[in-house]
């Protein structure tokens, strides 16, 4: 058998094990010029955009109501988040790592 290329603490995970993406919109989010808003509280500023693994996106304010964004997708949130800096082994490591 082969040695592995890279140690393990060097190898970044692969896409079957992360469920997903995540990163910090602190301006208001505006899709099909509205600006969206939690439904479960008003909120249009600061969030957590999230972009599973099927692809689909949820936004999650700051108060933690999480709602699916059909007007967003994977590409979307390509095109407007940066590199990947780091993995968290938990949801609220991440949501910690990001401030919320």
């Amino acid at each position: 058998m082969a040695a592995d290329f890279l140690p393990p603490e060097l190898r970044v995970p692969s896409r079957q094990e992360v469920a997903g993406l995540m990163m910090r919109w602190l301006q208001p989010l505006i899709i099909e010029d509205e600006v969206r808003t939690c439904p479960g509280c008003g909120a249009y500023r600061d969030w957590i955009v999230f972009c599973m693994r099927d692809d689909s996106v949820w936004l999650r304010c700051r108060a933690g109501h999480e709602t699916k964004e059909p007007g967003l997708d994977a590409a979307w949130y390509n095109r407007n988040s940066g590199p990947v800096e780091r993995f968290h082994p938990t949801l609220e490591e991440g949501l910690r790592h990001l401030g919320h």
